[in-house]
């Protein structure tokens, strides 16, 4: 029997070439064998059979082996899958020089942004080359492997074919971040940044895993669209977000200020067509674009609760009514206040209003003057679109839409305010509800005035820090790198780079949180809990914010240090919710006073530094736990265009009574206070889920006074945004979420 091999070579059969690559791939690790793989396999032979055929045998055998019962299958598929990929990218077992492959993906293939080459000499090149550790592809699980090959690493998409493998990828996304440092001290950052990538310790969101030496400069997770009441500014708006998502940023937009539906233009010539019109325009823009082949585009409408088409725009999403009245390829984020809560508690009514009869209520919102204002609106008898309803009517219509759909989003906005980093009015969130920017509406697609919200993010796979010591240099080499991003990348409208480079707003978070409990042997629901997130997030905070101060007296602080509390000596410790402290019973570990010092006399280089996102995608990679989420089962699978992955929790062995599981929780009171604990040092905000397990209620029907009760809760304990309300289908082998949906990391924000 013949067959094919890759250059079209027709050879004998051999079955010591299957045993000798399958021996290799089962080498030092426990729990597997040879025999199972091959036997499994049942390899039907013919003639004529190509080489990848007979591969992609092997490399199902083994995942079909991959189970709770034999978890270390996953390290054998993913070398089987390794060995493929070297093959294809190296044209054999031994890798290439570097300084080759580069000029190769420069040069032959283009796919490589050329100025690598002009960053660094040969030498260095060679330098680094001898630094890279191939044997590092081990770390990987299959569901990691393959996530990199059908995402992530620099491909032809319309022919299947891949430039690069892993250890080459991580290397030159350090050479790219650091390029523009000088001598020993950048082959010095690039090595740190190299050695925290392959090692698992920063985890890389979809923009940068994805993009980061390509041609495509496109870098930021998020982008935050503010839009006017004027059809210059929303079809304006419209454009900015087709560029968005097409450079695959996840969207937030802001539809506050648009009038509702009936509203006299040019003194009662025409009438306003309202709001669902115009949204959409918006779907149509963002589902218009396919983001280079990574991910779908998606976005966020943010609206407040008094908006005068607000129950309308709670419905949109779901999948009653008609096509004219619904607009469910968007989700939506509605906006409160203490106000509004207030009035929900004491059975009282609400009153809706029309933005461009109450523009000063608009401005107003979110700040401790809102009240007042509010109250004298609701006096007035000349406006012509008010609408009383009840609070709980509207809070019943929002729990209703909330469980159904698991996509309409809460923001506190008066917390978003009050307690954020910004000095500037927040009005708006992005797509995963993490990123909080003060915006300016576009007025024009060139408009220099207007600031478009950019954030770039990261996190850190709080698991795999080993000391303190560690944690403050990964967050120092993570500073630095979105630092140097925000010069590399290009920006699709002035808008954006006037936001960006003046304000330099970064979003660092945290993931595999559920493993890192795990590891302390401590559950969500746990008492301790809240302790061990706050001691976390205290230290991260502290050592993101010397970091961005020790660039500040490098370089300066950003343009518009000034329009932060920072620059008027706020801290995360001033303005927490003062709740927190019945449930956080630690102390304070380090020196806040001799920071605030130091950013008093040198400010800081950033904005912001920090939010908490999903890390959906980019999580599987690093076969780590989502964000800061419990996990729903010990092996899901992940869902994608290509494939399905199994995909076992950190450590599974070890650790398998340890975890918390989302959906054995009986309500949510835990996560809310870790969440809270987390909030209180965070500058930015968190993407925070809900979980509801219908078999822990009578008849199996979730209450909505249960939902009230823990939106309250998280309002009470800080909480300034909540994101998915997540309900327990029976099915306990999916994730939920197809990676085209992917929040913002993923190409968007879900990390």
């Amino acid at each position: 029997m013949n067959v094919i091999k890759r250059n079209g070579e027709s050879v004998t059969y051999d079955v010591e070439k299957i045993h000798r690559v399958v021996n290799w791939a089962v080498d030092d690790i426990k729990g597997v064998t040879v025999s199972d793989i091959e036997i499994n396999a049942d390899l039907q032979k013919r003639d004529g059979m190509t080489t990848v055929e007979i591969h992609n045998v092997l490399i199902d055998s083994a995942v079909n082996l991959i189970s709770l019962n034999t978890p270390n299958y996953q390290y054998v598929a993913s070398r089987l899958l390794s060995y493929q990929l070297r093959k294809d990218v190296w044209g054999g077992k031994n890798p290439p020089k570097l300084i080759d492959f580069i000029n190769k993906n420069v040069h032959e293939h283009d796919v490589y942004d050329e100025d690598i080459l002009m960053l660094y000499t040969d030498k260095e090149i060679n330098k680094l080359d001898e630094y890279i550790d191939h044997d590092r592809d081990n770390l990987f699980t299959y569901a990691g492997m393959r996530q990199l090959c059908d995402k992530y690493l620099i491909q032809d998409r319309s022919e299947t074919k891949i430039y690069e493998t892993p250890q080459f990828a991580y290397m030159i996304i350090a050479m790219v971040c650091f390029g523009k440092y000088k001598g020993a001290q950048r082959i010095s950052y690039v090595k740190k940044a190299y050695d925290y990538f392959s090692r698992f310790k920063i985890n890389l969101p979809t923009p940068l895993m994805a993009g980061v030496r390509s041609k495509i400069r496109q870098y930021a997770s998020c982008c935050l669209i503010d839009i006017d009441d004027t059809l210059p500014s929303i079809f304006s708006s419209s454009t900015a977000a087709g560029y968005a998502t097409g450079s695959r940023y996840g969207i937030g937009l802001n539809i506050g200020r648009i009038r509702p539906l009936n509203s006299p233009i040019r003194n009662g010539e025409v009438v306003h067509t309202g709001v669902i019109p115009f949204l959409k325009l918006m779907e149509s823009t963002v589902k218009s674009c396919h983001q280079n082949g990574i991910r779908g585009g998606s976005a966020t409408v943010n609206f407040p609760f008094w908006h005068y088409e607000t129950e309308d725009m709670i419905v949109l999403k779901n999948n009653s009514g008609t096509d004219d009245n619904r607009v469910r390829k968007l989700d939506y984020c509605i906006q409160f206040s203490e106000l509004f809560y207030k009035r929900f508690l004491k059975n009282e009514n609400i009153t809706l209003f029309s933005p461009n009869e109450a523009k000063d209520l608009y401005d107003a919102f979110g700040h401790e003057n809102f009240d007042e204002l509010y109250e004298k609106y609701e006096r007035k008898t000349s406006l012509k679109f008010k609408k009383v309803i009840s609070a709980r009517k509207l809070m019943s219509l929002f729990v209703k839409e909330r469980v159904e759909t698991g996509r309409i989003y809460f923001m506190n906005i008066d917390h978003c305010n009050q307690k954020s980093a910004w000095d500037d009015d927040i009005k708006m969130t992005n797509l995963c509800v993490e990123v909080l920017h003060p915006t300016k509406p576009l007025q024009h697609v060139d408009d220099k005035d207007a600031e478009i919200g950019i954030c770039i993010l990261s996190a850190i796979n709080v698991l795999e820090i080993q000391s303190d010591a560690e944690m403050e240099k990964v967050c120092d080499i993570i500073v630095r790198i979105l630092e140097q991003l925000i010069e590399y990348q290009d920006y699709f409208m002035p808008a954006a780079e006037n936001f960006t480079k003046n304000r330099r707003s970064l979003g660092i978070g945290i993931t595999n949180f559920a493993a890192y409990l795990a590891k302390h042997g401590v559950k969500y629901t746990d008492e301790e809990a809240p302790n061990i997130a706050d001691e976390l997030m205290e230290k991260i905070q502290y050592y993101l914010l010397s970091s961005s101060c020790n660039l500040a007296q490098e370089k300066g602080p950003c343009n518009k240090f000034d329009k932060t509390k920072y620059s008027k000596g706020w801290l995360p410790i001033d303005t927490y919710k003062k709740e927190l402290d019945e449930i956080v019973t630690r102390k304070h570990s380090m020196d806040w006073e001799g920071l605030r010092q130091r950013i008093k006399e040198y400010g800081l280089r950033h904005s912001t530094v920090s939010a908490i996102m999903p890390c959906e995608s980019s999580s599987v990679i690093q076969c780590s736990t989502n964000g800061i989420e419990p996990i729903r089962s010990y092996i899901t699978y992940k869902k994608s265009k290509a494939r399905t992955l199994p995909v076992i929790v950190p450590n599974y062995i070890s650790y398998k009574n340890k975890y918390t599981l989302a959906y054995d929780m009986q309500d949510n009171e835990g996560l809310i206070k870790i969440v809270g604990a987390l909030q209180k040092w965070v500058d930015m905000s968190i993407s925070a889920n809900m979980y509801y397990n219908y078999a822990h209620y009578e008849k199996g029907a979730l209450p909505d006074s249960k939902v009230i009760k823990e939106i309250l809760l998280a309002y009470k304990l800080g909480w300034r945004t909540g994101y998915y309300n997540n309900t327990d289908d029976g099915d306990k082998q999916s994730i939920g979420e197809e990676e085209d949906k992917d929040n913002c990391e993923s190409g968007a924000c879900a990390l």
